[in-house]
């Protein structure tokens, strides 16, 4: 399965939906949904950029998955940069609402953001 070459936008709670559903599925690349709760702005919009296709043969039930980088911002207006395992059926479902300009956008500023455990080391 080939990964899409775009970035979603997505808002914060659909983003902790999809971090919701990656704990639920046992995913390695996710974020505990109620530490993202107290530190995301909560009208933000975050980044998603399908990064490579990650296959568990021992769980084929939830394989292929597309590691995704995951551009996101805190509660302090800082961008941090993220990791987050979605099922390819789950992204597609995302609707597409960036246009060309914010996806580079976005991408550049993937390229440059620190760390999500950068940042939580200095907020936790």
């Amino acid at each position: 399965m080939d990964l899409p070459r775009t970035v979603l936008g997505v808002n914060s709670a659909c983003l902790l939906e999809l971090e919701d559903k990656a704990v639920d599925l046992g995913f390695s690349q996710c974020l505990p949904p109620e530490q993202l709760r107290r530190h995301l702005a909560p009208d933000a919009i975050h980044y998603l950029l399908p990064a490579f296709v990650h296959i568990l043969k021992h769980r084929p039930d939830v394989s292929p998955q597309w590691r995704c980088e995951a551009l996101l911002t805190m509660n302090d207006d800082m961008h941090v940069l993220s990791l987050l395992d979605v099922l390819p059926t789950t992204f597609a479902q995302q609707p597409e609402t960036l246009t060309l300009a914010q996806k580079t956008d976005a991408v550049q500023r993937m390229q440059q953001a620190p760390s999500i455990s950068r940042w939580l080391d200095d907020h936790a």
